[in-house]
């Protein structure tokens, strides 16, 4: 652990100026300006969103961005470009042999660029949905749903912990793990939650979206979306398989890091 929190503190700071960083703002940027616009509109006196006639309301329309925008899209997007490139940028940059002379584990720093990537993506998500959430919550509503903010962050970072993880795993496995992390993000994942039966059991969104707190509205599209959903594990099973998922993936990229042999084209 000594030598993971060596490459912690070398990997943070260049995570945190890097091009990805600027990425990671911009992605996360989005839904605070969709917020902005929601706030403003609604102090035109415009209603922001409306189901089958009906007001929506802030809490639910918060409920939404974050089922959709975040969990769906940018938690998976964050994992895919932040955890392939963990040990792949190295290999890329031809700087992997000047980690792997240090007298550390190789596996070392494996964990030491995982736990830099989660305070990277954690330092830049976590605000960006606490400002979406009084954005777009009235303050007299904050009290009674400030809980389910809590449990958005905490979820937010389970889900960054899982994908980021698993991708790990492919950075050290495969030679273009960006494209088969894309694919299985948005390939295999979205066709497998629509699928009957135990398929959807093997994608993380399943027991990731299963911790949602929120209530989606009862009538319209996102009713229809939650529909798939409604067979849903218990939230002891979900940690849990998440946990396992996150353990077993770092243990066997540790063990790839470990026992393989990177060979440098000049």
């Amino acid at each position: 652990m000594r030598g993971a929190w060596r490459v912690f503190e070398l990997s943070l700071g260049e995570m945190l100026w890097s091009r990805r960083t600027v990425f990671l703002a911009i992605v996360v940027g989005c839904p605070v300006l969709i917020a902005a616009v929601i706030r403003i509109v609604d102090s035109l006196g415009v209603v922001p969103l409306r189901i089958n006639g009906q007001r929506m309301d802030f809490t639910a329309i918060f409920g939404v961005m974050i089922w959709v925008l975040f969990l769906r899209f940018i938690v998976p997007v964050l994992g895919v470009f932040y955890g392939t490139s963990l040990i792949a940028d190295e290999v890329e940059d031809k700087t992997i042999t000047y980690l792997f002379t240090r007298p550390i584990r190789r596996s070392a720093v494996l964990i030491g660029k995982y736990i830099a990537y989660m305070v990277c993506t954690t330092l830049v998500v976590l605000p960006g949905v606490m400002l979406v959430y009084f954005l777009i919550v009235p303050f007299n509503q904050v009290a009674a749903s400030f809980s389910m903010l809590i449990t958005d962050l905490a979820l937010l970072a389970v889900g960054l912990a899982a994908y980021g993880g698993l991708f790990a795993l492919v950075g050290t496995v495969m030679k273009r793990p960006l494209v088969v992390g894309l694919v299985f993000a948005f390939g295999w994942e979205q066709f497998a939650l629509i699928m009957p039966g135990y398929v959807r059991r093997f994608t993380l969104m399943y027991y990731i979206q299963s911790l949602v707190p929120h209530a989606m509205p009862a009538e319209g599209v996102a009713s229809l979306l939650q529909a798939f959903f409604t067979e849903t594990p218990s939230t002891l099973t979900c940690l849990v398989s998440l946990a396992g998922a996150i353990a077993v993936s770092l243990a066997l990229a540790g063990r790839v890091v470990e026992r393989r042999e990177y060979v440098l084209d000049q």
